[in-house]
């Protein structure tokens, strides 16, 4: 689940709320990116990873739907430097759905550095936001998947597209796993998704967000400000279960008044299974690509929000932006962000 726009109290806790996930092809391994508490919403949020969380990337194999891999990012306080130390730990079997298992210590670092462990580099910080889309389109989609109707561009036009997060920064934990772990070799197929968790008051932990697809939330509750969506907390497993006709009947109701489905509720139902459960899927050691005939991965180049938006209207709908606008909040070499 995207969480880009974040209101001025889900700014309080921005290290919580996940922006992107990126899963792509590195130097013969698999980069996993998460990103979190963006600056668009130019409030005074907390640099910085919040100390009592955990940050954890979800892994999934062959189309198994509960993960059998879990790493999981642990941070320290910020020092003088406004670095942070940080712990991973690798997860296994069924210990990589167990809160309450520790795992394996493999790497420990601290902001701003690389690290480097058996078969893992990893880098975090503070860097300039990759993503992009224009807002002032999102909101014609947002009103047209909410009301049921044609999407209005009258105050919308493509010439005049620009770039909303131009300028803005996110916290980002950048992780690449060598092709020689024996669970994540080339080839194998994945399934990805990332989360949140904090620490609660009772000794435990709670999820607090999630994200595997991207634009999910943005496209189809938008106006769910305080977070309190249930799929913030449940497990991608319930997705197509507990939420799947929703997302069905959305996707139905825009189509039919587009006239773009001559079957709309067949259409929404087909894309509600695309979408659900909530993972994004993989083949280890291929070129990944978000794109209109595969999705394959996600890069940071991947225009997400034009692949999202066509899908959800069934018909190419452009962005009025391309990967150039965004070009230099990217590098091809290790750690592939920008540090800000």
């Amino acid at each position: 689940m995207s969480h880009h726009l974040d209101t001025p109290l889900a700014a309080q806790s921005g290290q919580l709320f996940i922006d992107d996930l990126y899963v792509f092809d590195g130097d013969r391994a698999t980069v996993f990116v998460m990103d979190v508490n963006s600056s668009v919403t130019k409030a005074d949020i907390k640099r910085g990873f919040h100390a009592e969380a955990r940050y954890e990337f979800k892994i999934h194999f062959n189309g198994a739907g509960m993960e059998e891999l879990t790493y999981r990012f642990a941070f320290g306080e910020p020092d003088g430097d406004a670095r942070q130390t940080f712990h991973l730990y690798e997860l296994a079997g069924a210990d990589a759905r167990d809160d309450a298992a520790m795992g394996t210590p493999i790497a420990q670092g601290r902001t701003g550095e690389v690290t480097t462990g058996q078969n893992v580099r990893i880098w975090a910080g503070r860097i300039t936001d990759p993503f992009y889309v224009d807002l002032d389109q999102l909101a014609t989609i947002n009103g047209a998947v909410t009301n049921g109707a044609q999407v209005d561009r009258s105050k919308w036009r493509i010439d005049q597209a620009s770039n909303s997060f131009a300028g803005t920064t996110v916290e980002s934990i950048v992780f690449e796993v060598s092709h020689d772990e024996p669970l994540l070799r080339a080839g194998t197929e994945i399934g990805v998704w990332c989360r949140t968790l904090l620490a609660t008051d009772a000794g435990g932990w709670r999820q607090i967000n999630r994200a595997g697809h991207p634009m999910m939330w943005p496209i189809f509750w938008p106006h769910d400000t305080d977070f309190s969506n249930p799929a913030n907390v449940r497990h991608p497993g319930q997705d197509l279960a507990e939420d799947g006709e929703e997302i069905a009947n959305a996707v139905a109701g825009v189509v039919a008044a587009m006239g773009t489905a001559p079957d709309p509720q067949a259409y929404g139902r087909s894309v509600a299974q695309q979408l659900y459960p909530d993972v994004l899927s993989y083949t280890v050691g291929t070129p990944a690509n978000y794109g209109f005939a595969v999705r394959n991965g996600r890069t940071m180049a991947d225009n997400a929000p034009e692949v999202m938006f066509s899908l959800v209207l069934n018909t190419g709908t452009t962005s009025g932006l391309n990967p150039q606008v965004t070009k230099a909040a990217r590098a091809d070499t290790f750690p592939y962000v920008v540090p800000a």
